[in-house]
């Protein structure tokens, strides 16, 4: 049976933070697709998921029967979700393998659960094989710049669950996923020099920071 649905093991190796860090960043900027080392897991495909689709996924969309698709609420024409069947999982999971795997979504290129530990968060209640796997992960930090990067993520999504009624509607998503990811897009802002050591270090940025680098990506 797929790691997805058996209980705890143990810890899994996520890598070194500032690797992955860099290997996400990239991913979310559309370089390329997140490496994760999966090992059978199907957690992200049968936890009842909506998956989003562009309207520029086209090699995608050619792949996914249309009877699958559905409008995506709130946004603009031409961008759909794929659903779930009765168990949660994706139809396009065969034989608990993906069907579609080199033309899958854009969204399952891009999905990593590292990003769960890596920004302190858990994962949403109704996801719990997800966060089964979320919990197994761990970092290493070979550096100490590493357990800084790492520190500033988290307290960067510390930052934004505090302070979200302070921030601009709508700003801080209220999805774990969306939220944690978020926190990744502005740790460097949490990212500072140590004034006597130059190492890096933990600050926390004023209202202003905070909201400039929202509004960037916002």
């Amino acid at each position: 049976m797929p790691d997805g649905g058996r209980h705890d093991e143990g810890d899994l190796p996520a890598g070194d933070f500032s690797a992955w860090m860099t290997e996400m960043r990239g991913a979310l900027r559309g370089e390329h697709g997140a490496d994760v080392p999966c090992g059978g897991c199907t957690a992200c495909c049968t936890s009842s998921q909506f998956v989003h689709i562009g309207p520029d996924e086209a090699d995608t969309l050619s792949h996914v029967p249309a009877a699958l698709l559905f409008p995506a609420p709130r946004l603009p024409r031409g961008h759909v979700l794929l659903g779930y069947d009765e168990h949660g999982r994706c139809p396009m999971l065969v034989d608990d393998t993906c069907s579609i795997y080199e033309h899958r979504p854009r969204a399952c290129r891009t999905y990593d659960c590292r990003v769960f530990p890596a920004a302190g968060l858990g994962v949403d209640d109704d996801k719990p094989l997800i966060a089964r796997r979320a919990r197994r992960w761990r970092f290493s930090h070979p550096t100490r710049a590493d357990q800084a990067r790492h520190d500033a993520v988290r307290a960067a999504a510390a930052y934004l669950q505090e302070h979200a009624g302070s921030l601009p509607r709508g700003a801080v998503p209220s999805d774990a996923t969306k939220l944690a990811v978020l926190a990744v897009e502005l740790h460097e802002a949490f990212l500072g020099r140590d004034g006597g050591t130059g190492e890096a270090t933990v600050v926390e940025p004023g209202p202003r920071e905070v909201q400039v680098e929202l509004g960037r990506r916002w």
